[in-house]
C-alpha cells in the first residue's frame, strides 16, 4: 500500500491504495464516488468511464498510480454551483436512458468528445461512443442528446 495523491473533481485527495489497484476501485470503494459503473471489468463497456486530464479513460483497466498528480473527472464532477452540466441536462431533456447503467460512462464520454471537438456530426458522435454499451438500445436518444449537448454548449460560449 502507498499513499497517492489524487485530484478527483478539483479536490486534492489523499489515498491508500496498492499502485495496481485500479482506478476504479478507489473511486466507488474508498473514496465512495459510486457514480462510476463497474459493468464488465475488461474496458469493454464504457460504464466505468471518466476522465483523465479531460480525456476518457476507462477507470477499470486504469492503475490508481497512473491517476496520480493528473486530474480525474467523474460524473459527480461535472455539474457546477448546483447546476447540471449541459450533456447531463440534455440526457434527461432527451430521455436518453432506460435502465441508466451506462448512463455515467456515455455522459463522462460525450463530456471528453465536447471537449475536444465542440461541433461532432452524427458521425463523430457514434465513433466516439462506439466502445460505450448501452443494453437497453437507447443510441438514438444519446445521439440526440449528445447533438443537442453541443449545440446547447456552442450557443453558451457565443453569450
Amino acid at each position: 500500500m502507498s499513499e497517492l495523491a489524487l485530484t478527483i473533481n478539483g479536490t486534492r485527495r489523499s489515498v491508500e491504495a496498492s499502485p495496481e489497484e485500479s482506478l476504479l476501485t478507489v473511486l466507488r470503494n474508498r473514496l465512495d464516488l459510486t457514480g462510476t459503473k463497474y459493468g464488465c471489468g475488461e474496458g469493454q463497456c464504457g460504464a466505468c468511464t471518466v476522465l483523465l486530464d479531460g480525456r476518457p479513460v476507462r477507470s477499470c483497466r486504469t492503475a490508481v498510480a497512473e491517476a496520480a498528480g493528473r486530474k480525474v473527472t467523474t460524473i459527480e464532477g461535472l455539474a457546477r454551483k448546483g447546476r447540471l452540466h449541459p450533456v447531463q441536462a440534455a440526457f434527461l431533456e432527451a430521455e436518453a436512458f432506460q435502465c441508466g447503467y451506462c448512463t455515467p460512462g456515455m455522459i463522462v464520454a460525450a463530456v471528453g468528445l465536447l471537449q475536444s471537438n465542440p461541433n461532432p456530426d452524427d458521425e463523430e458522435i457514434a465513433g466516439h461512443l462506439t466502445g460505450n454499451i448501452c443494453r437497453c438500445g437507447t443510441y438514438p436518444r444519446i445521439l440526440e442528446a449528445v447533438r443537442n449537448a453541443a449545440r446547447t454548449s456552442r450557443k453558451a460560449s457565443r453569450s
